[in-house]
């Protein structure tokens, strides 16, 4: 059988964390040439190619398996150091996770307030990309759109977080009048990226053929509501944040209160038997129990 010499797969990981040879170098403190050569004998060993020699580094597919095993390694020893008393005084408990933006600005954060010791590393992400960078074993756990397990994690159901269309009062009257899909095919919209196809879905499922061309991009959730409440143009704003200002006037719904797009969440983590992931996954279930739809 072979084995996997554990600092090359640490200077694997090193390299795709950097993002080249020469940083994974500096960080650990060795020459690029060293890396280089690192990478190369776990390539000869495994027979397979690891790395896309791109910039930054990327891993092949077969590399992304060694990413998640040297990161998952990584934990357990962390951990086990932990139990044994041989960590460092005020050494910090960290787990890397992939939110999305809308998650991120409404309730996943208070999830984190009861975990003291457990230090986060948050990269944020679409709900349906966020499966990639696990796949990719570049974080730990992730709040995805996805039932389907990423190859080593398990999967949890959060709940809905439900999207109201809508927009200013006088953008409302401005450019919404008649048939919804057409007026919404016309009308000037709020988009977070040019990925993001969420509001062409929705006038697409009212029947029209998507959302209009003239497009605002925004690419924070914060942003997207105030640029939707200053009247720059519709937009599919979650429930809990449009709420207050649909109450006190500042947005108003369109097509009635029917209309609505509700987006499942699950968590999705690592199968690894660490304390702190499995005390951050229990807290976030616990705060979307309060926070989102049930399924």
């Amino acid at each position: 059988m072979v084995d996997l010499p554990l600092d090359q797969v640490r200077t694997l990981l090193a390299v795709v964390d950097e993002g080249t040879f020469e940083a994974a170098a500096a960080a650990l403190h060795v020459t690029p040439s060293a890396v280089s050569q690192r990478v190369k004998a776990l390539e000869q060993r495994t027979g397979r190619v690891l790395l896309r020699r791109t910039k930054p580094v990327r891993p092949t597919e077969s590399g992304e398996v060694l990413v998640r095993f040297g990161r998952q390694l990584a934990r357990l020893e962390r951990d086990a150091r932990h139990e044994l008393g041989m960590s460092g005084a005020g050494e910090p408990t960290r787990v890397s996770v992939a939110v999305n933006a809308d998650s991120l600005a409404t309730w996943f954060l208070p999830a984190l307030a009861g975990l003291p010791h457990v230090f986060v590393e948050l990269r944020r992400e679409d709900e349906e990309h966020t499966a990639t960078l696990l796949r990719e074993g570049l974080v730990m756990a992730a709040v995805t759109s996805s039932p389907d397990a990423v190859p080593g994690c398990s999967v949890r159901a959060l709940g809905r977080m439900r999207y109201l269309p809508v927009a200013a009062p006088g953008f409302a009257a401005a450019h919404v009048a008649g048939p919804l899909a057409e007026a919404l095919g016309d009308a000037p919209v709020i988009v977070f990226d040019r990925v993001d196809d969420f509001q062409d879905g929705f006038v697409r499922r009212l029947g029209g053929a998507g959302a209009a061309s003239l497009r605002h991009y925004v690419p924070t959730s914060e942003g997207f509501l105030d640029s939707v409440t200053a009247g720059l143009g519709w937009g599919m704003v979650p429930e809990v944040q449009a709420g207050p200002r649909l109450r006190d006037g500042r947005l108003v719904r369109l097509g009635g209160p029917e209309l609505w797009v509700d987006t499942p969440l699950y968590w999705q983590q690592w199968k690894l038997d660490s304390p702190a992931l499995a005390a951050l996954a229990d807290a976030v279930v616990r705060t979307a129990e309060g926070a989102l739809r049930r399924p």
